[in-house]
């Protein structure tokens, strides 16, 4: 296969082609991921995911030695704990709450850092929409499970830190072969998480659905964030994060059979409103992104 013509033709792929792309294949895998909820905990099958796209990117890319020291080892690793930790934070949200509410709660990360860059009124309308969206499907699952809610909330947290450090990773880093450091840095450091993934070793079937998992959740849609991130501005980005929580809820719709009750769908329609309004503005210096 010819990668440098593979890259060329991704790289002419429009944005919002990429984006829907890429999450497609991240929540199909988080939908798999549910799967094997009955067999592993939800850390362990975060941790899964992470071994598998460690082994399939350290397989591919293959970083040499200058990827493995100093500032780019730092980087790398800390963007990988970071992501790492922040799929262990949203397998525990998804196991108590539907795919596409924990994908509108997480929201709150990037529209806050898209918010830090300015102080305009379409910055405080995005947060009202935002904060009225949270509320709406908070007040639903809140006498569900309020623990899912406070793990969504962590992984918005994390998402907020997945976008800045993923820009340094896209623009200063080694791009790819960073996210493949990066991932085993994290499956080292969080391997701990494996005591809550052996009922997987012994079903070969289970194993290979915890690396695809590792492929479709991480490789696929992390890879082409790198392509995006290169490529749009923040106010843009903003705009095909908006593709998001539809294609989560759409997937957990028919993968799942989860079906989001009135008041979550408009919380859900809240969130993605407050994205758009803030996506308005003319700013093109800096480029978000993420999750799980």
């Amino acid at each position: 296969m010819d990668i440098a013509a593979s890259k060329r033709r991704i790289d002419r792929l429009p944005a919002p082609i990429l984006f829907v792309l890429s999450g497609i294949s991240m929540y199909v895998g988080a939908a798999l991921a549910v799967w094997l909820f009955d067999v592993a905990s939800p850390s362990g099958v975060a941790w899964l995911r992470c071994l598998g796209a460690a082994v399939i990117l350290l397989a591919w890319r293959r970083p040499g030695r200058a990827a493995w020291r100093g500032r780019p080892l730092l980087l790398a690793g800390a963007f990988g704990v970071v992501t790492a930790g922040m799929n262990v934070v949203f397998y525990e949200a998804i196991a108590r709450l539907p795919l596409g509410t924990v994908v509108a709660l997480e929201f709150v990360g990037p529209v806050v850092v898209a918010a830090f860059g300015s102080r305009g009124r379409r910055d405080i309308a995005a947060l009202v929409f935002v904060a009225v969206g949270v509320v709406c499907i908070a007040d639903v699952q809140l006498r569900g499970s309020p623990s899912g809610v406070a793990f969504a909330l962590a992984a918005a947290a994390a998402w907020a830190g997945y976008i800045v450090l993923g820009r340094k990773v896209a623009l200063g880093g080694n791009g790819i072969d960073s996210l493949a450091v990066g991932f085993a840095v994290a499956t080292a450091l969080l391997s701990p998480l494996a005591l809550g993934t052996g009922g997987v070793w012994g079903a070969p079937d289970l194993l290979v659905m915890g690396i695809g998992v590792g492929l479709l959740s991480t490789v696929v849609p992390y890879v082409l964030d790198q392509v995006v991130l290169r490529r749009v501005g923040q106010a843009r980005f903003a705009v095909l994060l908006a593709l998001l929580p539809v294609t989560a809820t759409v997937t957990g719709l028919v993968v799942l059979g989860q079906v989001p009750s009135l008041l979550e769908a408009l919380g859900i329609l809240a969130v993605v409103a407050g994205v758009a309004l803030r996506s308005r503005d003319p700013d093109e210096g800096t480029a978000v992104r993420e999750p799980p």
